[in-house]
């Protein structure tokens, strides 16, 4: 039996799973997916990759997003990427 691999990056996971938390402080914030989606790589460009391999290692990091620091490093990158996105967005 093979066991199946991957490997992912598990920092887009968090910024995805905080981004509601994050738009929900600015309600004037536009919440298209092109602004949803240029606030989530603008604030993974800013952010340490956590690259995970296997099931094991996903579980690993997810430990990890409990961690009050690295949540506010997730809220920060995310807050200054929705500023960024509010000054020039690309949508019509």
């Amino acid at each position: 039996m093979t066991k199946e691999i991957f490997l992912k990056n598990y920092m887009e996971d968090c910024v995805w799973e905080l981004l509601d938390q994050v738009l929900a402080q600015d309600p004037e914030a536009c919440r298209c997916d092109t602004c949803r989606y240029d606030i989530v790589a603008l604030a993974l460009n800013h952010l340490p990759p956590r690259y995970v391999v296997r099931e094991k290692g996903e579980i690993y990091s997810k430990l990890a997003m409990l961690e009050a620091q690295h949540r506010a490093d997730i809220y920060r990158a995310l807050t200054e990427a929705l500023m960024k996105v509010k000054e020039s967005p690309r949508h019509d």
